[in-house]
């Protein structure tokens, strides 16, 4: 995948601007009584979360513009799918939508893997040699009955057979049920790179917000850093007992805006 850029689609992503929580309550107001000028601010106000997503698929060689592209899609879909009574952050609410549009792209225009002739010829060849042996001797012939049969090193004839096989695209759809689809990738575990924890970060960068600077800061070095509360006093030059209470105060602040 192309390295990152400051524009993308002809969009300046430098310039992207960032909505408050008052103003994305007023513009889906706005956009539930039909205003098509809203909808396009919120969308603009939402495309760093695109951006975000992107990022997640950054070993794929798909070009940028058409993954953000892609990413779009499923913003717009979650904007005009979102119910905003529920009391579900958008963002959780989005982020699964746009990477399973970016998923579906992947799978649908996913490249197969080229084989050189000289390795399907050999392949072919093995695959009418098991046929014929296995009519004759009425059995499942080994890969040296195949070898011996075709005069081919049994070496290569694995090497060829295990070529011509499709692969299974972590975007190939194993279920499907009322137009959820599981796929390939949903039932391989990624302790690393788990979608929910990456949901749950998101949320917990938007609770950091509403943090005041000291607040906020203290929350890094004791949670993302992990200092100790001496540690984190000594930092900031106020005792431990007022770091434990900013703490505290801070925790429940974060606590009652994801509940």
């Amino acid at each position: 995948m192309a390295a990152y850029k400051v524009e993308i689609c002809g969009v300046n992503t430098s310039k992207l601007p960032v909505l408050k929580e008052e103003e994305k309550e007023e513009l889906f107001r706005k956009i539930k009584a039909g205003d098509a000028a809203a909808r396009e601010t919120y969308i603009k106000g939402n495309l760093r979360l695109v951006l975000s997503v992107i990022k997640r698929f950054s070993n794929n060689n798909e070009n940028v513009d058409d993954l953000f592209q892609i990413g779009c899609i499923g913003l717009i879909k979650s904007i005009d799918n979102f119910d905003n009574t529920l009391g579900v952050k958008f963002s959780t609410y989005a982020v699964p939508m746009i990477i399973g549009e970016i998923r579906r792209y992947l799978r649908d225009n996913a490249s197969s893997i080229r084989v050189s002739r000289s390795l399907r010829d050999t392949a072919y060849k093995a695959i009418q040699a098991k046929e014929m042996l296995a009519k004759n001797t009425c059995k499942e012939p080994t890969i040296q009955e195949i070898a011996d049969s075709t005069g081919i090193p049994k070496e290569e004839l694995v090497f060829a057979l295990d070529a011509i096989q499709c692969p299974i695209s972590l975007y190939d759809p194993v279920y499907t049920d009322g137009g959820d689809t599981l796929f390939v990738m949903d039932q391989v575990k990624d302790k690393k790179n788990r979608e929910e924890n990456w949901i749950e970060v998101l949320s917990v960068n938007d609770a950091m917000k509403r943090l005041n600077e000291r607040e906020n800061y203290i929350i890094k070095l004791r949670f993302f850093e992990g200092k100790t509360q001496m540690e984190v006093a000594e930092e900031i030059h106020i005792s431990q007992a007022q770091v434990s209470r900013l703490e505290k105060s801070a925790l429940k602040i974060m606590r009652n805006y994801l509940s």
